[in-house]
């Protein structure tokens, strides 16, 4: 009995929040799974769908669109991360190593963050227009000023390297965000870890390898997580630059022409399931490792 009486004015306090989260994400995300294993593809209220299993997740493999769509996540996706990563990590380094004007840098480089995706899309859907030569605007343009046409590129709209180009507004606008984690994460490094490496003969950059690298591990699996699912769910960026386009076309865009364009909610269902479930690739490892690790410190 006393121990009830410790831990339900707690529970109490938090029970409004615990029905919120119990209502609209776990159980609209089992709505929304139930939708997929049905035949339900009109939007007629009185045709309930009749449960199919999972005959609607196997079927979309068969569609070419979702293929498209898949393989440029997954260009978006390496991109996007790989880019951010190195660039918010050389950022970092720089901020790090005390460059002047520090503090003028950190917001130089933090201000896109507070931009959306939105705002960024509108920007470099003319920083990275198609035209060329004496027509040419944005980067285009600028390349052409300098002589460098050999540089001008179809950018979104190649057909082969355009989701390449897509993921450059995303590394412009997270990086700064990761270079604050990294920058966090440098600083956090004991200075007398250091000075004992250089003691015992290691260069600058050993003590870099050997000793600031590896306890910047749970910063740059943070940054992984966070990346990868924003990567994974962009929809804004997409539709900002490009519009929703075959060419440009991503798992997210492909979910809103099948459920308001094509008015097939159970394909809709189907495609925002496996985007909940690629998401959930990268946060539940984490989430079981940070447990773990929560149990043993």
């Amino acid at each position: 009995m006393t121990r009830v009486r410790r831990w339900l004015p707690g529970l109490l306090l938090v029970s409004p929040s615990i029905i919120l989260i119990a209502v609209f994400v776990y159980g609209l995300l089992g709505w929304n799974f139930k939708l997929a294993m049905t035949d339900k593809h009109d939007e007629i209220a009185e045709i309930p769908g009749n449960f199919v299993g999972l005959e609607n997740f196997t079927g979309i493999w068969s569609e070419e669109r979702w293929g498209l769509s898949v393989r440029h996540a997954i260009v978006f996706t390496v991109v996007f991360v790989g880019g951010a990563l190195v660039l918010g990590w050389l950022l970092a380094f720089l901020m790090e190593k005390g460059i002047r004007a520090e503090s003028g840098f950190r917001a130089v480089y933090l201000f896109p963050m507070a931009v959306s995706f939105i705002a960024t899309g509108v920007v470099w859907r003319w920083l990275m227009n198609s035209a060329t030569g004496e027509h040419a605007v944005g980067l285009n343009r600028l390349f052409h000023y300098l002589g460098l046409d050999f540089l001008q590129w179809q950018w979104f709209r190649d057909p082969d390297w355009g989701m390449a180009a897509m993921a450059l507004p995303a590394v412009w606008q997270m990086s700064g965000y990761i270079m604050a984690l990294f920058l966090a994460g440098f600083r956090g490094v004991p200075e007398e870890l250091r000075e004992a490496a250089r003691v015992d003969g290691c260069s600058e950059w050993g003590v870099y390898r050997h000793v600031v690298l590896p306890m910047l591990r749970p910063v740059t699996l943070s940054a992984l997580i966070i990346l990868g699912h924003i990567s994974l769910k962009v929809f804004d960026l997409v539709v900002a630059v490009s519009g929703k386009q075959i060419i440009t076309d991503v798992p997210a865009t492909f979910m809103w022409t099948a459920v308001y364009d094509s008015h097939d909610p159970a394909k809709g269902a189907t495609i925002a399931s496996y985007i909940v479930l690629s998401v959930a690739v990268f946060v539940v490892p984490y989430l079981i490792w940070d447990a773990r690790k929560g149990k043993r410190s």
